[in-house]
């Protein structure tokens, strides 16, 4: 592909953290680094090295039984990187540090960057219509843009589904917009009016990026995302086939969680990865010959600013923003018993991830780790 960005191996060096866990804090070794500065003063290092310690102090206390990946890393510089526990219990199958796991709606920033790297090939234009793409689409007035930022007021699949269509059946995406299309359900408040996050807008990008493609979205995130990444641990689900194979879910009694009529549905969800892919992605987002200057800048502005709150939402990503603090942007995500935080701190080039297949609410407690390298609207660690 042309202008897409060349991704180096994964290279780490590892410090053996107790006889049960894998854990890896600072090193100088990059996993990568494009366009970033190649080395760090002996205070950089030495402040890097107290912040590793704090996080595996962080870690230690919070998250006693944790099943899953946690990675920190600074300008692509682990540190720290832990995998813990079992991506199948009952079979006894550990995790490793390249088991793709569910990341469920944290999939929303790779379905967002693959449609914005879509705009940039001139293949997409962001505040053009849906009905241009989807001629079966029934509602006037809803443009790409719109979806992406949760502005377009379109009714969750989840619920509209549960009226509507046979339960014993699996739904795909294109059933969703044939659903959409003969029942014309409601709007809940006309286009761009307000915020109100809802998996359909993300059901129906991907669509749009198959549409466009002429490609499955699985065979388009792979050319449009995952290849270029040089993300080899990463792919889209995009059916019951393999559900039993690939990384099991669990609620918080670690009972599995079967698959549902709703589990074939992607772009809102159904991204398995793994907090090393998910750097390589984190580090493409600085890059120009990733995604351009302009297109960025429209990814990390909020949309939906309110005074009664500190949350907003760019293009796939969400925002926390306070008066003197530096905005904090992350995605967090739950499906079944998966549940994952991506968090990237744009001025510091501040990566962490936890990801877990065993409902845990902890998995969110990760922001917090923010007020180590910046200023940030976050509760601070000794809370």
């Amino acid at each position: 592909m042309k202008n897409c960005l060349s991704i180096v191996g994964i290279v780490l060096s590892t410090l053996l953290m107790g006889c049960q866990r894998n854990q890896q804090i600072f090193t100088r070794k990059k996993i990568v680094a494009p366009k970033l500065k190649e080395d760090f003063t002996p205070t950089e290092k030495k402040n890097m090295e107290r912040q590793s310690a704090q996080i595996i102090e962080f870690f230690e206390q919070h998250f006693n039984g944790f099943n899953g990946q946690f990675l920190v890393a600074k300008e692509g510089y682990v540190l720290f990187d832990t995998v813990v526990g079992f991506a199948n219990i009952r079979k006894r199958i550990p995790l490793s540090e390249d088991t793709p796991m569910h990341v469920a709606s944290v999939s929303k920033v790779s379905t967002a960057l693959a449609v914005l790297r879509l705009v940039d090939k001139h293949k997409l234009t962001l505040d053009r219509d849906v009905r241009y793409y989807l001629s079966k689409f029934p509602y006037k007035g809803i443009t790409l843009r719109m979806l992406l930022n949760h502005r377009s007021g379109v009714p969750y699949y989840g619920y509209f589904s549960f009226h509507t269509w046979h339960l014993g059946k699996t739904l795909f995406n294109r059933d969703i917009l044939s659903l959409l299309a003969k029942h014309r359900f409601p709007l809940n408040f006309p286009p761009d009016k307000k915020f109100s996050y809802c998996n359909t807008n993300y059901a129906l990008l991907a669509l749009i990026i198959e549409k466009v493609t002429r490609k499955s979205f699985p065979k388009a995130m792979k050319e449009l995302i995952f290849d270029p990444l040089d993300m080899k641990s990463s792919f889209i689900l995009s059916g019951q086939k393999m559900y039993n194979e690939v990384c099991q879910s669990y609620d918080e009694n670690r009972r599995r969680e079967a698959y549902d009529y709703l589990d074939a549905v992607y772009g809102d969800k159904n991204m398995y990865t793994t907090t090393r892919d998910l750097l390589k992605l984190d580090l493409a987002t600085y890059s120009e010959a990733f995604l351009s200057d302009s297109l960025r800048k429209q990814l990390f502005a909020g949309y939906s600013p309110s005074k009664r709150s500190l949350n907003d939402y760019g293009l796939g990503i969400r925002l926390k923003v306070k008066e003197d603090f530096d905005t904090l942007y992350f995605h967090s995500g739950w499906w079944h018993g998966n549940t994952a935080c991506y968090t990237t701190l744009r001025k510091e080039k501040v990566c962490i991830i936890a990801l877990s297949n065993v409902y845990s609410k902890n998995v969110y407690m990760v922001n917090r780790l923010s007020g180590l390298f910046g200023n940030y609207p976050y509760e601070p660690l000794d809370q």
